[in-house]
């Protein structure tokens, strides 16, 4: 095991590094959030990946794959189905608004900071618990590689993600997301994949060893897989963790196709862990759970060195999920909650920018120790991740989706939906349960009726409201966001 925690201790040492070299990179707000802007087709498509696909959708997606088959790859393939659409789609006009936040582009939009400091609150809670997720991960990969205590696990991997996040910003996190994505591809793709299936007997007895229902493309259920597409392609379509890597991009271009790259790796990526899962199925038939199907044939079945970068490939996916929502997560609680709430918020000269990479870096340091505590005292994962999902979907993809595609949509219209669908979620998820289907199903409607019904019984938009928005999406308005709008007392 010597040469494995040598592999991961290199790797871990190098992304403290990468945060200290994006320090000095970080000299203006742009620079520490958005990485100034100006990620070309390669490294945007790369880290773009490295952030959708994080232990979920590696730990997790060969466990589903463990306990349903090649069909246990919908989880994942919905994710790259919602970055495909977002890339296609939207991706353009939303580099050209040049933001920094979903709740910046509300206020562009319909003229009023009321709908952005609402969405602001539900988008934090949504990125912070996406980072509790993630960071809860490292207790399984470091009880696999040194049988440590869960929190100790939380905090020493939890504690390298907020060091190299705070340095740097978004090019500490670019830096290492691209690392981490080329270390994901190699280990998964290239070693992992090809060992599981070899050591399973090859496909031929991985299909007379499992029920013909473990090779069926529906087996995980139509119900299933029409939920996977309403939380987790919807939720790729408006998340700030996703669409704050878009504000990275060089171009809108850039912003189409890296993204269209970047999903399209994802489809791959969502096939490669199933069927790692259902080789894992072959050879452990047993498993107590089948999350354990990823740390289990590492260990197990990898040779020495393999097993070490294998492990580091785990740790990489975990680590550019959990920085890139850090990052989101402090942006949203600085500029769009914090700003607003104090009145405060001033356009950042050359001085004043300084100050803002100060303010921005202190958040994320905050958050990040909010993070590991909350990640070291929740016990149940899957719940805390699903409401913020619910809570997303159901309250906001509605107001950003129709203020991008129609215009008579108003800030009131917009207000009742936020209102209305997230009512909606949180009454349902009472009801029926937080793991059930209606309370997404529900709120979902409940917000698209409260926003047609109110925009259209509302006054339209202001025209100049509209006319700044239109020249915002043609590429044609400021260079910087525009100035959140205070909350008056």
């Amino acid at each position: 095991m010597a040469i494995d925690y040598t592999v991961i201790v290199v790797y871990l040492a190098g992304m403290l590094a990468m945060g200290w070299w994006g320090m000095r990179r970080a000299r203006s707000k742009s620079e520490f959030l958005v990485a100034g802007r100006r990620l070309g087709p390669a490294m945007y498509s790369g880290t773009m990946a490295a952030i959708v696909l994080g232990g979920a959708s590696t730990i997790g997606g060969v466990g589903l794959g463990y306990r349903y088959g090649l069909s246990g790859a919908w989880m994942v393939f919905t994710i790259g189905l919602g970055l495909l659409a977002l890339s296609v789609f939207f991706s353009a006009r939303i580099a050209r608004l040049k933001v920094y936040t979903v709740s910046e582009m509300l206020d562009l939009r319909y003229g009023g900071g009321r709908a952005g400091v609402i969405s602001g609150v539900v988008m934090w809670a949504y990125t912070l618990m996406l980072a509790v997720t993630s960071t809860i991960a490292y207790a399984t990969i470091f009880d696999v590689l040194f049988d440590l205590n869960r929190a100790v696990a939380i905090v020493l991997g939890g504690s390298i993600v907020v060091a190299y996040s705070t340095l740097g910003g978004m090019w500490s996190i670019t830096l290492t997301d691209m690392v981490q994505f080329v270390v994901k591809t190699i280990g998964v793709l290239l070693l992992l994949l090809p060992i599981a299936v070899v050591k399973a007997g090859g496909f031929s007895e991985m299909k007379a060893q499992l029920p013909a229902d473990y090779f069926a493309p529906l087996g995980i259920g139509g119900e299933t897989i029409f939920t996977y597409v309403l939380i987790y392609t919807f939720g790729m379509l408006i998340g700030q963790d996703i669409w704050q890597r878009v504000f990275t991009a060089r171009s809108d271009r850039t912003a189409k196709w890296g993204g269209t790259i970047a999903g399209t790796y994802c489809l791959a990526y969502a096939l490669a862990g199933a069927v790692i899962g259902t080789a894992a199925k072959v050879l452990y038939p047993k498993l107590g759970s089948a999350d354990d199907a990823f740390a289990t044939i590492v260990k197990d079945e990898l040779p020495v060195g393999v097993r070490g970068l294998v492990l580091a490939a785990a740790l990489a996916a975990v680590m550019s999920t959990s920085s890139g929502a850090l990052i989101a997560c402090a942006t949203v609680a600085n500029n769009d909650i914090w700003s607003r709430l104090r009145g405060a918020v001033r356009r950042a000269g050359d001085q004043d920018a300084h100050d803002e990479v100060r303010g921005n870096r202190a958040f994320i340091l905050v958050m990040g120790v909010a993070v590991i505590g909350t990640a070291i005292a929740i016990d149940n994962v899957v719940e805390a991740l699903t409401v913020a999902y619910n809570l997303l979907v159901g309250g906001l993809l509605v107001p950003i989706l129709g203020g991008l595609v129609w215009r008579r949509g108003t800030v009131y219209g917009a207000l009742a939906s936020v209102v209305a669908g997230g009512l909606a979620v949180i009454a349902l998820m009472a009801t029926y349960g937080i793991l059930a289907n209606e309370p997404v199903y529900y709120g979902l409607l409940s917000s698209l009726a409260a926003y047609l019904i109110v925009s259209l019984a509302t006054p339209a938009t202001d025209a100049a409201v509209l006319a700044v928005w239109r020249e915002r999406l043609a590429g044609r308005g400021e260079s910087a966001a525009p100035e959140p709008t205070a909350v008056n007392a």
